[in-house]
Protein backbone atom coordinates (compact mmCIF):
# COMPACT_ATOMS: atom_id res chain seq x y z
CA UNK A 1 0.00 0.00 0.00
CA UNK A 2 1.43 3.07 -0.96
CA UNK A 3 1.02 6.57 0.75
CA UNK A 4 -1.54 9.12 -0.81
CA UNK A 5 0.21 12.03 -2.63
CA UNK A 6 -1.20 14.18 -0.11
CA UNK A 7 1.49 13.22 2.42
CA UNK A 8 4.32 14.25 0.29
CA UNK A 9 4.76 17.63 1.61
CA UNK A 10 7.49 19.71 2.74
CA UNK A 11 5.77 19.88 6.10
CA UNK A 12 6.71 16.37 6.29
CA UNK A 13 9.60 15.73 4.44
CA UNK A 14 11.88 15.00 7.10
CA UNK A 15 9.33 12.45 9.03
CA UNK A 16 8.63 10.42 4.92
CA UNK A 17 10.00 6.86 6.80
CA UNK A 18 8.35 6.89 10.36
CA UNK A 19 5.01 8.22 8.31
CA UNK A 20 5.76 5.38 5.72
CA UNK A 21 5.74 2.66 8.42
CA UNK A 22 2.95 4.23 10.90
CA UNK A 23 0.79 4.77 8.05
CA UNK A 24 0.92 0.66 7.24
CA UNK A 25 1.51 -0.39 10.62
CA UNK A 26 -1.37 2.15 12.91
CA UNK A 27 -4.64 2.16 12.08
CA UNK A 28 -5.35 5.10 13.89
CA UNK A 29 -2.65 6.89 12.26
CA UNK A 30 -4.27 5.59 9.16
CA UNK A 31 -7.32 7.46 9.48
CA UNK A 32 -5.78 10.68 10.16
CA UNK A 33 -3.85 10.57 7.45
CA UNK A 34 -6.79 9.69 5.09
CA UNK A 35 -8.52 12.32 6.37
CA UNK A 36 -6.15 14.70 6.32
CA UNK A 37 -5.80 13.69 2.41
CA UNK A 38 -9.55 13.91 1.82
CA UNK A 39 -9.51 17.72 3.57
CA UNK A 40 -6.69 18.60 1.47
CA UNK A 41 -8.43 17.63 -1.80
CA UNK A 42 -11.92 18.80 -0.66
CA UNK A 43 -9.80 22.19 0.09
CA UNK A 44 -8.30 22.20 -3.72
CA UNK A 45 -10.85 21.65 -5.02
CA UNK A 46 -13.25 24.63 -3.30
CA UNK A 47 -10.17 26.52 -4.14
CA UNK A 48 -10.19 25.68 -8.27
CA UNK A 49 -14.35 26.29 -7.78
CA UNK A 50 -13.64 29.97 -5.90
CA UNK A 51 -11.06 31.16 -8.95
CA UNK A 52 -13.80 30.14 -11.40
CA UNK A 53 -16.23 31.63 -9.73
CA UNK A 54 -14.45 34.67 -9.23
CA UNK A 55 -13.08 34.82 -12.81
CA UNK A 56 -16.98 34.79 -13.94
CA UNK A 57 -17.72 37.17 -11.67
CA UNK A 58 -15.36 39.31 -13.34
CA UNK A 59 -16.66 38.58 -16.39
CA UNK A 60 -20.14 39.51 -16.06
CA UNK A 61 -18.87 42.82 -14.20
CA UNK A 62 -17.42 43.77 -16.98
CA UNK A 63 -19.79 42.74 -19.20
CA UNK A 64 -22.56 44.98 -17.31
CA UNK A 65 -20.59 47.98 -17.11
CA UNK A 66 -20.13 47.78 -21.14
CA UNK A 67 -23.63 47.38 -21.76
CA UNK A 68 -24.67 49.80 -19.14
CA UNK A 69 -22.59 52.44 -20.96
CA UNK A 70 -24.03 51.16 -24.23
CA UNK A 71 -27.67 51.73 -22.78
CA UNK A 72 -26.61 55.72 -21.76
CA UNK A 73 -24.78 55.57 -25.48
CA UNK A 74 -28.23 54.46 -27.23
CA UNK A 75 -30.65 56.74 -24.98
CA UNK A 76 -28.18 59.89 -26.06
CA UNK A 77 -28.04 59.23 -29.13
CA UNK A 78 -31.73 58.84 -29.78
CA UNK A 79 -33.19 62.10 -27.54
Amino acid sequence: MSLPKELHSSKFEQYMESIKIMYLIDDRFKMICDQYCISKIKAERNKQKSEKYLYQQLENENLSQELEEEILFYIIKNM
